[in-house]
């Protein structure tokens, strides 16, 4: 360790969260948990203190019962481990796209006092990295007051901008674990016969958008054959790496960042950290980067893989919430499928089971009370159910409803006819 770096213990370094602050955690692979559980031990001494975040790995102590009057969470994403305080008097969500969150902090909207942080040693010169989680957590340290970080040698060094220099770190204190990790499942007859319509949508020379979870595997594991594809996205897992590997993502045919594979953050196994670690095809960004539609389209054939909850008969995409409940966030769907759309050769896709665990339709008449339209049907493009594809581009809000309910569970067929009927006249469907 350089001897420049004051290591402090956890306890000394929350000290310097005082009522009434803001204060800033980084999230997914690099939550700096050691950090938020011994601020939170702090309960019962601090009031009003502000935490911002996207999504975090752990237990989030801080939104247990002891807590509530000491932190109100404001969550521009929503994960399982804050989703019932964010339904409370306990959280709150703040609808913004992916792409513009860093404004919140570099136009003083909503100012940073305290950044936790996770950081890799520094090397020779002094400088940590980031590791897997760029995103907003570099707008965040470059404009927060005070930076304080886990030091971890087992956070892998990313290229990229995810660098800071050990004298912009207030406060240090020393770890030695894993980071978080997934592991990937493995796709259903269903996902995987999503999958096979997708990747028959994916042409050679394409830059890939997609996220994680058995869906985007399912693709991912029909492209074998393709060539020359490239990976534009603000996250990626373990998936691409056999794709990496046979040479069939090779970033070739890109513009921004011929070659590389860009990224805001990532989150897999320790054989995905294994291959991020000091490897400079890899190039993390900020999201207000890797999210910005100006420069996604700048790739060729741009092809956006998004995810839903539930899509009306007119496309009318819900994508974070059910009903009243806030289930997720906005994220970045609205970036990439923006940006797939202007892209040359482009493809914006919505993929989604056609029903729920629960056997109910995700294409329905109309979207459920108090549910958010995460994308809009004027943005609404490909929507790729284990039925087919529809493809809603130029096509009339009777077409849409008619093609739509083609991909819809047989199950429900009649039923979305009969209120297509209903909301369009007795010939609608057949227009």
């Amino acid at each position: 360790m350089t001897s420049n770096l004051q290591i402090v213990s956890p306890e000394e370094a929350v000290q310097q969260v005082q009522s009434g602050n803001r204060v800033f955690f980084q999230g997914a692979a690099m939550t700096p948990n050691l950090l938020i559980d011994t601020l939170c031990k702090r309960h019962g001494e601090l009031e009003n203190v502000q935490i911002i975040q996207l999504h975090t790995e752990g237990n989030a102590p801080y939104m247990q019962e002891e807590c509530k009057d000491t932190f109100k969470l404001f969550s521009c994403f929503v994960g399982g481990n804050v989703r019932k305080g964010v339904n409370s008097n306990q959280g709150d969500y703040i609808p913004i796209f992916l792409s513009e969150i860093h404004w919140l902090f570099r136009r003083n909207i909503m100012p940073i006092d305290v950044a936790f942080i996770q950081v890799s040693p520094p090397d020779r010169h002094g400088y940590c990295s980031l590791g897997t989680s760029v995103d907003i957590t570099l707008p965040a340290i470059l404009t927060a007051k005070t930076v304080i970080a886990q030091i971890n040698p087992q956070v892998p060094r990313t290229h990229g901008d995810g660098i800071i220099h050990i004298k912009n770190i207030d406060f240090a204190v020393e770890v030695d674990c894993p980071i978080h990790y997934s592991i990937s499942g493995i796709p259903s007859d269903i996902e995987d016969q999503i999958g096979s319509h997708i990747a028959n949508l994916i042409e050679d020379g394409a830059t890939l958008q997609m996220g994680i979870g058995n869906i985007p595997n399912a693709v991912l594991n029909r492209l074998g054959n393709h060539k020359d594809l490239g990976i534009h996205t603000e996250m990626f897992s373990d998936g691409i790496l056999p794709l990496v590997e046979n040479g069939v993502i090779n970033g070739r045919q890109k513009e921004i960042k011929t070659n590389k594979i860009v990224t805001c953050f990532a989150v897999g196994s320790q054989k995905l950290y294994d291959f991020i670690d000091d490897n400079p095809l890899v190039h993390f960004k900020e999201a207000g980067y890797t999210n910005d539609t100006a420069i996604i389209r700048q790739n060729p054939k741009v092809t956006a893989i998004n995810s839903a909850i539930e899509i009306d008969l007119t496309g009318q995409v819900c994508a974070d919430t059910i009903g009243h409940m806030q289930y997720s966030g906005v994220g970045g769907q609205m970036d990439f499928i923006r940006g797939a759309s202007l892209s040359d050769g482009g493809k914006a896709i919505i993929a989604m089971p056609s029903i729920t665990k629960n056997g109910d339709s995700k294409i329905a008449g109309f979207l459920k009370e108090g549910a958010g339209v995460t994308t809009t049907r004027a943005h609404v493009h490909y929507v790729v159910t284990e039925h087919g594809v529809a493809n809603l581009f130029g096509k009339s809000l009777k077409q849409r409803a008619k093609l739509l309910i083609e991909i819809a569970h047989p199950n429900h067929r009649k039923q979305l006819e009969e209120a297509a009927l209903a909301r369009f006249g007795s010939n609608a469907y057949h227009f």
